[in-house]
């Protein structure tokens, strides 16, 4: 049950957070469902605390047009979106080739080298990077709309290296975190300060700390009054006024908050080593063959996936193999399994022993929110996922 102190608490936090960029006639596009209390506060009550216009996306395939025709200043979303918003540029820029991908790849290396540390440009790197302004990042600012202040990320862990590509082509990227149960913004990266492996220091008006086990605790008036007709539950999240959130972090000296887990999803293996999944599937859906992944392995002696390979890599190589382009109709064909699996090997040559995929299955279907294996805000649903892969998970662990 949140309440109007709650909303307007978080909503309060929110305003301290982004007056650094100027509040002044905004322009938000929503595009998540409003019933999520991220677009709840984020999209609907915060843009109208400070008189702002929203518009309402299409959908996600009519993304890029909206942002053309709103040309917003601020935008909120899942890290899902940022992921494919990161993809299609790529993708653009593949097909353009030549001298033009060649100064777009500059922009980012660049970019993330003045990100990661400033002061390693040489003179010469400097003046590059500042040309690279004019000739790429002012380019993919239009794409944007042309005015856009920030980018806000929340509802899921966002992939710092999604993170680090937009801020090495200037686009203000800015993590956050929060739950439900505080209305439901807890912290958020500043503008101006952005630390991308964190979710930025708490919002004014939030108390963070982290309790023995690591489990992150927050108090503040943004706190729910409690669950509907709930009370033990209630009375076992929120213990002398501080909310249990159930994920893994640590709060760096300057305050920003870094989460290193879900305390329910961690993978103990049956050696007792405890592995992140969502770390991992983050690493695989990074690769341009894999869109979705879910690792598995809890009590078992190594990892293994769910691998949902990308449309687009699923398409040309059908081309290339004078096979049908369907996931359904690939997902046992031994070539196919093949090439989805050296994007598995390029993603375990980076991965401690324990953390590598021995063995992998290829998805019959994408996993969506009609079929069940997503939320709304694009998470998946790891149980449903086990649940329907179960036999073929099973069966990887039954081999020699």
């Amino acid at each position: 049950m949140l309440t109007h102190r709650s909303i307007l608490a978080n909503c309060d936090g929110a305003y301290g957070l982004l007056e650094t960029i100027g509040l002044g006639d905004e322009v938000f596009l929503s595009l998540l469902p409003l019933s999520h209390s991220y677009e709840h506060t984020a999209g609907l009550f915060f843009p109208i605390s400070i008189g702002a216009q929203i518009y309402y996306a299409e959908g996600p395939d009519q993304l890029a047009a909206n942002l053309q025709e709103v040309r917003p200043t601020i935008m909120t979303a899942v890290p899902r979106l940022y992921e494919v918003l990161h993809d299609r540029i790529l993708r653009g820029v593949e097909r353009q080739g030549g001298q033009k991908a060649k100064l777009f790849h500059d922009a980012v290396r660049l970019g993330r080298k003045r990100y990661e540390d400033p002061a390693s440009l040489s003179l010469g790197e400097r003046l590059y990077d500042w040309l690279l302004g004019l000739l790429v990042r002012r380019k993919v600012a239009t794409r944007f709309g042309g005015r856009l202040k920030a980018f806000v990320s929340g509802g899921a862990a966002l992939n710092p290296d999604i993170g680090k590509f937009f801020l090495a082509l200037d686009v203000a990227l800015l993590q956050g975190y929060g739950q439900t149960e505080a209305s439901p913004v807890i912290s958020a990266n500043p503008p101006g300060a952005i630390k991308i492996h964190t979710v930025g220091p708490a919002l004014r008006g939030v108390e963070v700390r982290i309790a023995e086990d690591g489990e992150i605790l927050v108090r503040g008036d943004m706190l729910m009054k409690g669950y509907w007709r709930d009370p033990e539950t209630t009375a076992a999240t929120i213990v002398d006024g501080w909310l249990h959130t159930g994920d893994i972090g640590v709060i760096h000296p300057d305050g920003y908050i870094e989460i290193t887990d879900r305390k329910k999803d961690i993978i103990v293996n049956s050696g007792g080593d405890n592995i992140s999944p969502a770390r991992l599937e983050s690493k695989l859906t990074l690769e341009r063959e894999i869109q979705q992944a879910l690792v598995y392995g809890d009590k078992r002696p190594y990892l293994v996936a769910v691998v949902v390979p990308d449309p687009d890599f699923v398409e040309a190589w059908a081309t290339e193999n004078g096979r049908t382009a369907n996931i359904e109709a690939l997902c046992d064909d031994e070539g196919f399994r093949k090439a989805v699996g050296q994007a598995v090997d390029r993603v375990n040559g980076d991965l401690a022993q324990i953390e590598k995929i021995r063995r992998f299955v290829v998805a019959r279907e994408p996993f969506t929110t009609e079929n069940g294996m997503m939320t709304p805000t694009l998470k998946i649903r790891r149980h449903k996922i086990r649940e329907n892969y179960w036999e073929k998970l099973d069966g990887l662990y039954g081999r020699g």
